[in-house]
């Protein structure tokens, strides 16, 4: 069986970080609750604690740093909840996985939607 080539700077969700991201992913889909969202606002550690979050994940929240959540198990899609009480959105999280500004990231966007779709031969 063959193995995915790995893709600089991505971290592929797996099996294996599926059961890492449990606490974290379970977290971040309880805040499809609107009470769930102003309980981690108000008490963030102790919304954490409550999820068992480990250190690594509970540090990646801390610092708002989503290449850290993503190695820490989350998915992409549960994560965008909590870009959303940030008050960030699917760009922001681009911008921060390519090391981009929002705006550089933005502009790449415009470039490669701008380029010709190629034509099978």
């Amino acid at each position: 069986m063959n193995q995915p080539r790995p893709i600089f700077g991505t971290t592929i969700f797996d099996g294996s970080q599926a059961r890492k991201g449990y606490a974290l992913n379970r977290m971040c889909f309880s805040f499809n609750d609107a009470a769930n969202r102003a309980a981690f606002k108000a008490d963030e550690e102790g919304y954490m604690r409550s999820y068992a979050l480990n250190e690594q994940q509970s540090a990646a929240v801390r610092g708002r740093d989503v290449l850290g959540l993503l190695a820490a198990g989350g998915n992409v899609y549960y994560l965008a909840k909590f870009a959303g009480i940030l008050g960030l959105d699917v760009q922001d999280l681009g911008a921060q996985q390519t090391g981009m500004s929002k705006e550089e990231f933005k502009a790449r966007l415009v470039r490669q939607n701008d380029q010709p779709a190629a034509t099978a031969g």
